[in-house]
C-alpha cells in the first residue's frame, strides 16, 4: 500500500499533460469523402463487428476498399463474418488509431454479393491488393468467396482519442 502512496505522490508532481489548440473543440460535421480520405490515410486495415445470432459481438481485421461510397470487403461464405450479417446486416468498422490517436470509426448496413460480374468487377478494378492470394481460383474459381458491401449509414473522425476533436457524419444529414 505505502508503494502505491509514494507512485501516486509522484504522479501528482509531474508535469500537466500537454494539450494540442483543438482540445475540446466541438464535434464538426463532415462529407462521406472526408471519412474515407482519412480513414485511407490511417491503416490499410480496419476492424469490423458483426452480431451472431446469439448476439455476441465478434470482431475481425479486414481490408476494406472503397468504391465511390460502398466499402468492400472480401470475404468466404463459409465465414463467421457473413453467416453473421445474413442473419444481421448491421456492422460497425473501426480503422486502427495511429500514434497520434486518430482514428475513424463507421457503421452501416451489409448486402453480400457473389455473382460472377461483380467478383469480376470488384478483383479487377477495385481491390488494391492481390485477390489470387487468397483464392487463387480467381473470380471464375473461386465459388466460396463473397462479397461484403458496406453501405455506410454514420461515421465519426476521432482526433488525437477524441481530445482534440470529433468530426461526424451522417447519411441522414443534408450535409451528406
Amino acid at each position: 500500500m505505502l508503494q502505491l502512496v509514494r507512485f501516486l505522490a509522484r504522479c501528482r508532481k509531474s508535469a500537466p499533460v500537454q494539450r494540442s489548440a483543438n482540445y475540446g473543440r466541438p464535434m464538426t460535421d463532415v462529407k462521406l469523402s472526408d471519412v474515407k480520405n482519412f480513414a485511407s490515410g490511417l491503416s490499410m486495415w480496419a476492424h469490423m463487428a458483426t452480431v451472431g445470432p446469439d448476439n455476441s459481438p465478434d470482431v475481425v481485421p479486414v481490408h476494406p476498399c472503397w468504391e465511390d461510397d460502398t466499402c468492400w470487403v472480401m470475404t468466404f461464405a463459409n465465414s463467421v463474418k457473413a453467416k453473421n450479417v445474413a442473419q444481421n446486416p448491421k456492422v460497425a468498422m473501426h480503422w486502427q488509431v495511429d500514434e497520434s490517436g486518430n482514428g475513424v470509426e463507421l457503421w452501416g448496413s451489409v448486402e453480400l454479393f457473389d455473382d460472377l460480374a461483380t467478383k469480376k468487377r470488384l478483383w479487377d478494378d477495385v481491390f488494391d491488393y492481390d485477390l489470387n492470394a487468397f483464392a487463387p481460383g480467381g473470380p471464375e474459381d473461386s465459388p466460396n468467396v463473397t462479397f461484403m458491401a458496406v453501405r455506410p449509414e454514420r461515421a465519426i473522425i476521432i482526433h488525437a482519442y477524441g481530445g482534440a476533436g470529433i468530426d461526424r457524419w451522417s447519411a441522414s444529414e443534408p450535409s451528406a
